[in-house]
């Protein structure tokens, strides 16, 4: 059976698809058939022809080892690095839901462990036009995934985790946990940060990684537990 688990974060450049890149390699590692998901990537580079790569995704193959094609792992890439709502807006291509729905559900016959990864924080802009209003949260609920929330170990971030993980909780979004960013182990603030968040949130620090980290610091049994049975 098909498991997942989304990677959300406490804002936009904390490190979810660096996080996302180590959770697909371990998963990888111990041979389980793992595959990476993102509905809307921006800021991407153009090829010679002038089609977009998808960075992150292709960040995250490059690290993991999986030979998963990027076409499979984002139905959304725009050259802006914008929020999708904006970057459609300039450049064309708004999100479908069905179309997210169709690639998620497509993954489903051929990998067992899919890593699923948002844009930017929990209120990031997908889609606002007459037709739709969708924010990366509508993106999580659609998907039936918990989440675990990466953030960055440094100061400032009791307050950006305890007002994410609210906010999920108010939404009814479930969250296994949180993962810390740039971890300096031994740092007295940043091992009082943690302590704070997980007495302040309720949620376990599942792991803290460290600038240039190749591998994440979790047994893979502790990892697998984390996803949820997709449907």
């Amino acid at each position: 059976m098909t498991k997942g688990i989304f990677i959300t974060g406490t804002g936009t450049d904390i490190g979810k698809t660096y996080v996302a890149g180590l959770i697909t390699k371990k998963l990888q590692d111990a041979g389980l058939r793992p595959a990476y998901y993102k509905a809307a990537m921006s800021g991407n580079e153009k090829r010679p022809d002038g089609t977009l790569i998808p960075g992150d995704a292709a960040h995250v193959r490059s690290v993991s080892g999986i030979s998963q094609p990027l076409e499979e792992m984002c139905p959304y890439v725009y050259e802006q690095a914008y929020s999708p709502h904006l970057a459609a807006r300039l450049e064309g291509g708004p999100v479908d839901p069905e179309v997210i729905l169709a690639g998620w559900k497509a993954l489903w016959e051929h990998y067992d462990y899919i890593t699923a990864e948002g844009s930017g924080g929990i209120l990031c802009p997908i889609r606002l036009d007459r037709e739709h209003e969708i924010y990366l949260e509508d993106i999580i609920r659609m998907l039936r995934l918990p989440s675990l929330i990466v953030a960055d170990a440094g100061l400032g971030t009791i307050n950006s985790i305890v007002l994410t993980a609210e906010y999920m909780r108010q939404k009814d979004l479930p969250v296994r946990g949180i993962i810390f960013n740039n971890w300096h182990p031994g740092d007295v603030m940043e091992e009082d940060n943690l302590t704070m968040c997980q007495r302040l949130t309720g949620l376990p620090v599942i792991a803290c990684v460290r600038a240039g980290d190749t591998d994440l610091d979790i047994e893979t049994s502790a990892l697998t537990a984390l996803y949820q049975p997709v449907e």
